[in-house]
């Protein structure tokens, strides 16, 4: 496959489903000296690991650190940021007997991976270990009381180790260094609760004082390193993927300022990237059964994890009715493709946005490779969250060994895990932001070897666009990460976990920053602080329940009824699509029917079964305008930014052959609606004008409802977001408004920064949708354009020309409006 791509670059022409063919070249490294501060014993480690000498932006980042400046290196994958922070932590440790290294990661997979990394040294006195929730009670104390280097995440930081502060207080007062790995993962909500926890690490490092005559960072007696703040109290050192702008992110992260480190300067083998686009599949004739593509089981059934399946399902409808063309899906396209390298030898990861995706591609793989060589499919494997913890080891441990030459991930291997001798990438789908493509297009090539990755289209407006416009992917620069720890709806929370640790003073709100003493205000009437003249203390006897991650609470363990089996987790957030009563669940390739949903208890009992029909939730939505933050009057069009709450409850769900994709039910749900605060960007068109522009009031809706899909579709152009990050509403007339409006709005509480950025990028953005629409071969709209993978509407009523129409209207006076103005309260 690597050689017919190359074939195709050099020839000049691209034809089939390959649209584009970056080549990009191999380059040598840049080695530099050992600092002279590296203990002896240190080297002998490193070179016994194959380290012979470091590369020259390692050495910048570790002298940065070691100096005692707060430092984030941020370089492309497989450039060897791990050793930049182990070099002063590791020296650090072995110099000074009583120091502590904390290292933070987002997933367990990389902490165990470091872990290994680390262990494999055989440094004496070092002591690493883990410390998350797969960890042994047993183990717990001796960690606390022993391990001088533990590795955790911030989920485990937050609920375990600051509130048990006083557990760990010798290992605090000790503390030398902060790794806080993958930084760039720490955007939107999830990045501005981790910012808050890791001020609460900093407040609580602080309130244990350092053993006397521990040295202070920044005077360890080494050479200094290049120009920056050398600072009292632990040292943070960030690692991140190649971003926008890492030392301003990472000063929003750690509240600190941090020194950057971005000139990569390891060698890299030379990668073909292609951009593919599945074919379209020909129309069946007429009475006959749906295309065999229609034959594949959902991807999910959830929108943040989207059901790939559910789309091409109402593309297939649609195709009967002469109505819209059919792409052969992502998913199938993926599953074969890695079915073909694994066939070849070629050591293949195959990224998929769901995990019921990795599931479909690893289970048609492994299908397709037995039928050619059986027992070959039990090479191919699928890895995602949820799964227990001795099944996430173990095939991580297949990938090292060899044992597996291809695996369907999702984003749980994405991130830094050392994938050694990995040849091919196949990527399913846009992940959604260009960090995260390199990211997992860095994961083939590790051991500098000439390597292959292929993005593969997904039916779906962004996707599409892409692949079609390959400029906006290729010589760009990657996107900033956005994180906002002024969010009220997490400086709220927070600040209560800080006050439940220890009581709250005036010095921990200028810690905590803009907006802390009106949050605390607010906590005080509300009741759940009590101020006293020495500081704010917490007034409950529980702690206060914060989740970081968004999921709405503790995961829905998904249980075998009849044998009491632990299969799994699924988010909070993901329950009521994915686990609602008769849905299919998918793990490991076997099938099983939900039987009950006790969100009370957080179970979902299942039974084994492998129907002939998969299931697709529905959905309706409400949304009510609070407040305006800032708009723009352009005349017949409004453009809004402000607080709105959205309302949703899945309320039925639909049963579809397999086969045919034919619905043969749809059945009530009775699960509790939800509700969402949260930051909106919405535009306004005036009847009159979308007349003048040829939109008939019949064609209203469908054309808001088209150019709504397609505007959530292409955000991540401009933001730093996935379509899953966001959702949608369009009305011919909304009540709060009294316009034909499309709202675009945040799917987290308080907002997330998405929305901010399309507010001020919007004639980029809506432009971008605009050529979308049009630029798309179908007649009357299709996934690829307007058509959604999580419309709660089943994509009806849709009319793509109009929506053209629409957003003509709106940027044709979006270019002739003013600056924008400050907005005022609507409604309470």
């Amino acid at each position: 496959m690597l050689d017919r791509l190359r074939a195709r670059a050099s020839g000049g022409a691209v034809a089939g489903p390959v649209t584009h063919v970056e080549q990009i070249p191999a380059r040598p490294g840049t080695v530099a000296e050992w600092p002279e501060w590296v203990p002896a014993e240190l080297r002998a480690a490193l070179a016994g690991q194959g380290v012979v000498a470091p590369w020259r932006h390692q050495v910048e980042a570790a002298m940065q650190a070691y100096a005692g400046c707060h430092v984030v290196i941020a370089t492309g994958t497989a450039s060897g940021k791990s050793l930049a922070y182990q070099l002063p932590a590791l020296a650090t440790l072995l110099a000074d007997p009583r120091a502590t290294v904390l290292y933070l990661a987002p997933t367990k997979a990389l902490a165990a991976d470091q872990l290994r990394a680390v262990a494999a040294l055989g440094l004496d006195g070092v002591r690493p270990s883990c410390y998350d929730g797969d960890t042994p009670r047993a183990e717990r104390d001796w960690i606390r009381a022993h391990s001088r280097f533990v590795l955790t995440n911030p989920d485990m930081l937050h609920h375990g180790i600051l509130p048990g502060h006083a557990k760990w207080s010798a290992f605090l007062r000790r503390l030398a260094f902060v790794v806080v790995d993958e930084c760039h993962t720490y955007r939107g909500v999830f990045g501005s609760h981790v910012a808050h926890v890791l001020r609460r690490l900093r407040r609580q490092a602080a309130r244990h004082p350092r053993t006397p005559g521990q040295p202070v960072p920044g005077q360890r007696g080494g050479p200094a390193g290049p120009p920056g703040v050398a600072v009292a109290g632990p040292v943070f050192v960030l690692a991140s993927a190649t971003s926008g702008d890492p030392a301003v992110a990472a000063e929003r992260l750690t509240g600190l300022p941090v020194t950057a480190v971005t000139a990569d300067t390891a060698p890299r083998g030379g990668l073909t990237f292609a951009l593919w686009e599945p074919p379209l599949l020909p129309p069946p004739a007429a009475n006959a059964p749906a295309p065999a593509e229609a034959t594949e089981p959902a991807e999910a059934t959830e929108p943040a994890e989207a059901t790939e399946r559910a789309e091409r399902a109402e593309a297939i409808a649609a195709v009967a009715s002469d109505a819209a063309p059919v792409r052969r899906s992502a998913l199938r396209e993926t599953a074969d493709l890695l079915s073909d390298t694994v066939a070849a030898g070629v050591r293949t990861l195959a990224f998929v946005r769901s995990r019921r995706g990795a599931e479909v591609i690893a289970t048609t793989a492994r299908r397709a490779l037995d039928e050619a060589v059986p027992g070959l499919g039990a090479r191919v494997a699928a890895y995602r969250s949820g799964y227990l913890r001795e099944e996430r080891r173990s095939l991580e441990q297949a990938l090292l060994g060899g044992e597996l030459l291809g695996l369907a991930s999702t984003s749980a291997l994405e991130l830094g895990v050392d994938l050694v001798g990995l040849d091919a990438v196949l990527i399913c789908g846009y992940p959604g932001t260009r960090a995260s493509l390199w990211q997992q297009a860095g994961r083939a090539g590790r051991s500098g070897r000439e390597a292959l990755a292929v993005l593969v289209a997904r039916d779906d407006p962004l996707d599409s666009y892409l692949v079609h416009h390959p400029e906006a992917l290729f010589g760009r620069p990657v996107e900033a990460t956005v994180l906002d720890p002024a969010n009220p709806y997490v400086l709220g929370p927070q600040l209560a976990c800080a006050a439940a640790e220890s009581p709250l003073t005036p010095a921990d709100l200028e810690l905590f920053g803009e907006g802390a003493k009106e949050a605390v205000e607010s906590l005080v009437a509300g009741g759940a602080l009590r101020h006293r003249p020495t500081g704010w203390y917490w007034r409950h006897v529980r702690r206060p329940e914060v989740d970081l991650r968004g999921t709405g609470g503790a995961p829905v363990d998904v249980v075998e009824s009849a044998t009491g089996r632990l299969l799994g987790t699924v988010d909070p957030a993901s329950s009521h699509f994915q686990v609602h009563p008769g849905a299919v669940y998918l793990h490991q390739g076997a099938s099983y029917v939900v039987d009950d949903l006790d969100l009370d208890d957080g179970c979902a009992l299942v039974h084994a079964e492998e129907p002939d029909w998969s299931t697709h939730p529905r959905d309706v939505t409400s949304l009510s305008v609070v407040s305006v933050r800032s708009y723009l009057d352009a005349g017949p069009v409004g453009m809004f930014l402000g607080e709105v709450d959205v309302t949703s409850q899945v309320v039925s769900y639909q049963r579809r052959r397999l086969a045919s994709g034919e619905v043969l039910a749809t059945l009530p749900l009775e699960l509790p609606a939800r509700e969402l605060r949260t930051v909106a960007v919405w535009f306004t068109v005036s009847p009159e004008s979308l007349a003048a522009a040829g939109v008939e009031p019949a064609d209203v809706p469908g054309a808001l409802h088209a150019a709504e899909h397609a505007a959530i579709g292409l955000l991540p152009l401009v933001a730093t977001c996935d379509r899953w990050d966001i959702g949608g509403l369009s009305t011919a007339c909304h009540p709060d408004t009294e316009a034909p409006t499309v709202f675009v709005y945040d799917g987290h509480p308080g907002g997330a920064g998405f929305a901010e950025r399309a507010y001020r990028a919007a004639p980029a953005w809506l432009t971008a949708t605009r050529d979308a629409i049009a630029e798309c071969g179908c007649e009357a709209g299709c996934p690829s354009c307007v058509q959604s993978p999580k419309c709660g509407n089943g994509n009806n009523p849709l009319a793509k020309e109009e929506a053209v129409r629409v957003l003509d209207v709106v940027l044709a006076n979006l270019a002739t409006a003013g600056p924008a103005e400050p907005g005022k309260p609507d409604r309470g």
